[in-house]
């Protein structure tokens, strides 16, 4: 599970955002500031989301992996292909070879209500097929750490090694990839972040037709409607957005969009 930290480093460097996606095996810490001359091994875990063995899990999971081994949990190992990676919103496809896998059945993220029963799977600290409960807290939560942020934030307890797992609604669908936590001590601390499944769908269906995802630029520089901007622009409603800058030649442009404009 990735950690985002609030008030200090903790001697793991400078990035808040640092990667902290499973316990290596034999128990102990990866080192973090110090060079590595020995194997790393890892886990997380992950959402089988086709018969034929398309699996989505996290990014951090596979990033500078040599190999990638799956293991389901009738005990049966497979090598894996890592088929695409997103680092943007920390997701990844991989792939193992077969037929007839269980699936989970993604569902509608945008569906979701605050307050919503869910519950997150996966294998924290190498308890296989661990499930935990919570209520959605938030939706399109960001938390500055990356550049495309819109996370579910669940109250359901996730630790190292729920990394690419599933967060499902109350009808088992799968609504998110289980991707963050925020900690000062690299444990769950009350609250969890996924990736919402819609986005989900998107990123896997980009990595399989193209390898990569593909993004459209809108062109504009935006923030919140502060107190200080409705105040000059005499607003009745601090909601929307405030256009900072437009792109010269891009989409918003094109489009009539100025700085200065509220959308």
């Amino acid at each position: 599970i990735r950690e985002v930290q609030y008030g200090g480093s903790y001697g793991r460097g400078f990035d808040p955002f640092y990667e902290f996606f499973g316990i290596p095996y034999g128990g102990g810490s990866r080192g973090y500031g110090q060079p590595q001359t020995q194997e790393q091994k890892s886990g997380g875990s992950g959402v089988i989301i086709s018969p034929d063995g398309y699996i989505v899990t996290n990014n951090h999971v596979v990033e500078n992996a040599d190999n990638v081994t799956v293991t389901l949990n009738d005990n049966r190992e497979f090598s894996a292909k890592i088929i695409g990676t997103d680092p943007t919103t920390d997701l990844a496809l991989i792939k193992i070879e077969g037929s007839d896998f269980p699936t989970l059945i993604i569902g509608d993220s945008d569906a979701l209500k605050v307050g919503e029963w869910v519950l997150a799977v996966g294998n924290p600290f190498n308890l296989t097929s661990t499930v935990t409960a919570g209520i959605v807290s938030a939706k399109a939560r960001h938390l500055g750490a990356n550049g495309i942020e819109s996370f579910i934030q669940t109250d359901a307890a996730v630790n190292p090694g729920n990394s690419g797992g599933a967060l499902v609604d109350k009808n088992g669908n799968l609504v998110g990839i289980n991707t963050a936590i925020i900690s000062q001590t690299g444990s769950y601390a009350g609250y969890s972040f996924a990736v919402p499944s819609n986005m989900v769908k998107k990123i896997v269906s980009d990595l399989i037709d193209f390898g990569s995802v593909k993004r459209a630029v809108l062109g504009v520089t935006m923030q919140e409607i502060s107190d200080k901007i409705a105040e000059d622009l005499k607003l009745s409603s601090r909601n929307g957005v405030y256009i900072v800058e437009v792109s010269k030649g891009g989409a918003a442009d094109k489009a009539g969009i100025k700085a200065g404009d509220i959308l």
